[in-house]
Formats: C-alpha cells, sequence, structure tokens
C-alpha cells in the first residue's frame, strides 16, 4: 500500500537507484497532467509533501504542468513508479506512468 508520507530520508532513494543502474533495470517516469480542478498552490504543496521538494522546485514542476499540460515529477524503478502515481491519485491529481528513453537517470 502506498504512503502519503514525505520523503525525508534519501539514502533508500539513493541505493534503489544505484541497484536499478548496477543491474539495467528500465526507469519510469512519473507524470502528473494539468486539470482544471486543482489549484496551483495545492499542486505544489502535494509534491512539495510527497516528494520532499523544495518549494522553488515544486513550484517550478507546478508551472510545468499549468503551461505544458504536463511534468514528469519523478523517475526510478517501476515499482516506485506506480507507487508515487497511486499516492499522487490519492491527493486528487492526474498522473501516469510511462518508460523513461533509454540513458535517462532517475530524479
Amino acid at each position: 500500500m502506498a504512503t502519503t508520507a514525505p520523503r525525508t530520508d534519501a539514502r533508500p532513494r539513493a541505493r534503489a537507484e544505484a541497484w536499478a543502474r548496477a543491474y539495467e533495470i528500465p526507469l519510469w517516469r512519473a507524470i502528473v497532467w494539468d486539470d482544471p480542478v486543482n489549484l496551483m498552490g495545492y499542486v505544489t504543496a502535494v509534491l512539495q509533501r510527497h516528494f520532499g521538494y523544495s518549494r522553488a522546485r515544486a513550484h517550478e514542476l507546478m508551472m510545468r504542468v499549468h503551461t505544458t499540460g504536463r511534468a514528469v515529477v519523478n523517475s526510478g524503478p517501476r515499482e516506485r513508479i506506480e507507487a508515487d502515481v497511486v499516492a499522487l491519485h490519492t491527493y486528487g491529481l492526474r498522473a501516469t506512468m510511462e518508460p523513461a528513453p533509454a540513458g535517462a537517470h532517475a530524479h
């Protein structure tokens, strides 16, 4: 079951990404899509809370969603991205996942 607690400790995330690179596990991307329901401040707050992004980084991603219709908000092993997408749905955001292009690096 997905948790909505913020990610404050980067060590497990770094270990997962190193493991994925070492074993050539394909990376996936979590994408947040623009919608007419959620306010920009709310989307910024969700990105801060769930991913532990700074306010500036979360605002940058929110503006990308607002201006282009979508933003890649995280990348990594499939299972982690699936959990992120489920968590984003619990916040009421429109989110999907897609395979990352070859040679992409995890966020």
